[in-house]
């Protein structure tokens, strides 16, 4: 005959702390009610199963942290004074202090459970990340769709994403076209739409079209794994504001002991006070002196707004960055790919009479056999001005000048100035003229000539990000000192895009090593200095700026690791939210504070002046802390 097994209700699994403080609540009513019918007896069975059904837990985690880190905690001292209140009440036989003990038992379970509660919600917040992965992911093996698990998946593989499904790893699109909700990974409100060449990542939604990706990494280096690791990482690290609390709060509980003892002895030799009320009054200074809310007044706070950020798009590896990060004064800016979007385009066509659409297609038959990042810019623009050309012969590659070969027979020419215009003449003084002012706003120009006759030119450069000139206006709205950008590029270029968006300060024709000097003496003027950059050549000026932010989408995987902060959607403006997110925490933080060591003062001065019952003290105490945690939680609304 077999054995039947009855699961545990889901009930009880979740709310473990919430049922105890029930059953410990029932318990105390019922023997109340039998101590005001005379049922003693009853009254002293049912008050020690009271005792520990509520206080197990912090029994548990009490004598846990005496016996093995040799250090009392806040829990320990509620179980004394509520064990005190117990054996007082036996001495004197005053049985409702038993009850008043009991009490404070539950009074310190429901505020445990509350605060359980709202640590929970915030760390749901944060796992909502670690739900948008797949398990499975369809890839195509000779012309069969089959199911694999995305563990399982090599680079290579192409793998299909049907409408409304979550794309399982990041990937190349080489067929189809549709609109993704990247809102979970990068917070753009606004579906964005994908096609053949474009990138996307692991949790996004897809939208009403059919994708098929090819995979160019593992798994597991996909942006929403590296997101995963790194919060985490956060959840698991405590900043230094923490951290001082705890080691404070480990010597506080030390001389919580010690005044306690002497408040129960020192009074009736002193004051003439009896030995009953003085125990009574040490039991209550143990409970109101205890710093629970102290506790409660930092962690909740920041993990409530590392949680907001995630939601918003911005990763904070722990709470010490979204510290420092409202507390910034000067921030270095690297130029490509974090002020610029990192991928040279099109700006401008001058074209010879007549002659635009036949320069595109000469350029582009060329650039199209080209691996250089200009030469792809060309090609990209001629395919979205929908230009058709013929198929280019013996294309031959000049490093560092141009690209020549033949089409229909004829010789065709794209490149420098020097390289083309040596070998094709006519070129008109309009379009030279022309071509040098963009040159001096720190454009590429890149020259066309076919069949010895000029085509034109095409300018090229590397676009600023839309949002960067708005982005950095807020910043100097929300009092940022300084605002440098950093960069590589001739000083000629620098100086074109610091004027576009709003930078005075440019160092321009930097070494990584030059980078880190300049966030080094920002640092000597302004302390907290902020770095925010996105390649292999950032990462060490992030590693020496006080706080180190990465372009999330476009950043290396080194500019990542280094990084404190990542913009997951490669949005500057979220910068701004970090910012203010970091001042707000600070300033939730300091009120907390505040608020708790007020009303541990308020609290111990009404025990010796006003003389307050046990449980109107732990009433005090216990609302301070869910009162504190509460606060906390403000952070989760944006």
């Amino acid at each position: 005959m077999s054995s039947l097994t009855i699961p545990r209700p889901a009930f009880l699994k979740e709310h473990p702390d919430a049922i105890a403080a029930i059953l410990c609540g029932v318990l105390i009513l019922l023997s109340w009610l039998a101590l005001q019918s005379g049922w003693l007896g009853l009254a002293l069975l049912i008050l020690p199963a009271a005792y520990v059904i509520g206080g197990y837990e912090s029994a548990r985690e009490g004598l846990t942290t005496l016996f093995k880190e040799k250090e009392l905690d806040v829990d320990l001292l509620m179980i004394v004074a509520a064990l005190g209140a117990a054996g007082l009440g036996l001495w004197r036989q005053e049985y409702n202090l038993i009850v008043d003990g009991a009490i404070l038992i539950l009074i310190f379970s429901i505020s445990g459970a509350l605060e359980g509660y709202a640590m929970r919600r915030t760390e749901r917040s944060i796992r909502s990340l670690m739900n948008l992965t797949s398990d499975v992911a369809r890839v195509l093996r000779n012309g069969q769709e089959q199911s694999v698990a995305v563990a399982q998946l090599q680079i290579g593989d192409e793998v299909l994403v049907k409408p409304g499904e979550l794309v399982p790893t990041d990937g190349s699109i080489v067929e189809g076209f549709s609109t993704l909700n990247q809102a979970p990974i990068t917070g753009e409100s606004m579906p964005v739409e994908k096609t053949v060449g474009d990138e996307v990542f692991a949790g996004t939604i897809n939208g009403n079209g059919a994708l098929k990706l090819k995979i160019h990494q593992p798994p597991e280096s996909s942006l929403i794994q590296r997101v995963i690791r790194l919060v985490k990482q956060a959840q698991t690290e405590a900043p230094p504001s923490q951290q001082f609390i705890e080691r404070f709060e480990r010597s506080y509980a030390k001389a919580i002991v010690i005044a306690g003892i002497l408040l129960a002895i020192v009074p009736p030799f002193f004051w003439g006070w009896s030995w009953e009320t003085t125990i009574y009054r040490a039991l209550i200074f143990l409970v109101v002196a205890s710093p629970c809310a102290l506790m409660a007044a930092i962690m909740p706070t920041l993990l409530s707004g590392i949680a907001n950020g995630a939601r918003q798009g911005i990763l904070f590896k722990n709470g010490t960055q979204l510290e420092l990060i409202g507390r910034v004064r000067a921030i270095a800016f690297d130029k490509t790919g974090t002020l610029t979007i990192g991928k040279p385009q099109v700006i401008e066509v001058l074209a010879m009479p007549k002659a635009e659409t036949q320069l595109l297609q000469v350029a582009a038959a060329l650039e199209s056999l080209s691996e250089h990042p200009i030469g792809e810019s060309i090609f990209q623009y001629a395919r979205q001005q929908r230009v058709e050309w013929k198929q280019a012969t013996n294309v031959q590659a000049h490093a560092g000048q141009g690209i020549t070969g033949e089409i229909g027979q004829k010789q065709a020419l794209v490149g420098k100035a020097a390289f083309v215009r040596e070998r094709v003449n006519g070129w008109s003084n309009w379009l030279i003229a022309s071509a040098q002012q963009l040159e001096d706003a720190g454009k590429t120009i890149v020259w066309v000539a076919y069949a010895g006759e000029p085509l034109g030119a095409i300018a090229v450069a590397d676009t600023v990000r839309p949002e960067a000139k708005s982005a950095i206006a807020r910043l100097k709205q929300l009092g940022i000192q300084e605002i440098v950008m950093l960069t590589g590029d001739n000083e000629r270029t620098a100086r074109s895009i610091a004027r576009e968006i709003g930078i005075d300060q440019v160092y321009s024709e930097l070494l990584p090593e030059n980078k880190v000097d300049v966030v080094r003496s920002l640092q000597r003027r302004y302390q907290t200095v902020a770095m925010v950059g996105d390649g292999i050549n950032d990462a060490p000026a992030l590693a020496q700026a006080s706080v180190g932010i990465a372009m999330g989408t476009a950043g290396s995987d080194v500019a990542l690791d280094t990084a404190d902060i990542v913009l997951m959607a490669d949005r500057l403006e979220r910068l701004v939210t970090a910012i203010r997110l970091g001042r707000r925490s600070g300033r939730v933080v300091k009120q907390n504070i505040t608020f708790a060591l007020s009303f541990i003062v308020l609290l111990l001065t009404a025990n010796f002046v006003s003389h307050i019952t046990l449980p109107l003290g732990v009433i005090g105490h216990e609302g301070s802390t869910v009162l504190v945690t509460l606060s906390g939680l403000r952070l989760l609304k944006n």
